[in-house]
């Protein structure tokens, strides 16, 4: 059975965020742009469930998102899951497979990007590094092998700089 969990970190403190950056500016910015441009609707629901991802300080799960986007009554993840479809599909967040949970793209859309995620198992966070000489020689091995992928995203799990300094 693939339960989905709330995440241990935002277990810990649900309403915990990360001081609202520049980036998750940029990112509502792109997002309002995006919807605008192609004639897409930015809903509230979408809205709240990206500001709660920008301004988190770990990837969270559908339903740590379902906690935090209500006022009073309950959220159903259901609603929480289209609005993740809907920012999955613009490109606006990332799913991190191993943790099934999701967190903002604060980069301009990937395209044919293959995005690298280093995650921590101490802390729970989660870096996109970028990493040109690993793109092309996977998309060399890739054509050589006459495998067309339908995805490419790779998430390494480790420790963190922070959490390896504080032993």
């Amino acid at each position: 059975m693939n339960a989905e969990k709330r995440s241990p970190v935002a277990k810990k403190a649900p309403n915990s965020k990360a001081p609202a950056s520049k980036a998750s500016a940029s990112l509502l910015g792109r997002a309002e742009r995006l919807c605008r441009d192609n004639n897409l609707r930015f809903t509230p629901m979408r809205r709240r469930v990206l500001e709660e991802l920008a301004t988190s300080a770990e990837p969270l799960t559908a339903y740590d998102l379902a906690d935090r986007v209500r006022d009073e009554k309950r959220v159903a993840p259901v609603t929480v899951y289209r609005a993740l479809e809907f920012l999955l599909e613009a490109k606006l967040i990332h799913r991190i497979v191993i943790r099934n949970a999701y967190t903002p793209c604060d980069h301009a859309p990937h395209h044919d990007h293959t995005p690298v995620f280093l995650v921590c198992t101490r802390c729970g966070t989660v870096e996109e590094i970028p990493s040109e000489n690993f793109e092309q020689d996977l998309s060399e091995t890739i054509a050589e092998v006459g495998f067309r992928p339908k995805s490419r995203v790779f998430e390494i799990e480790g420790e963190c700089a922070k959490c390896l300094a504080a032993g």
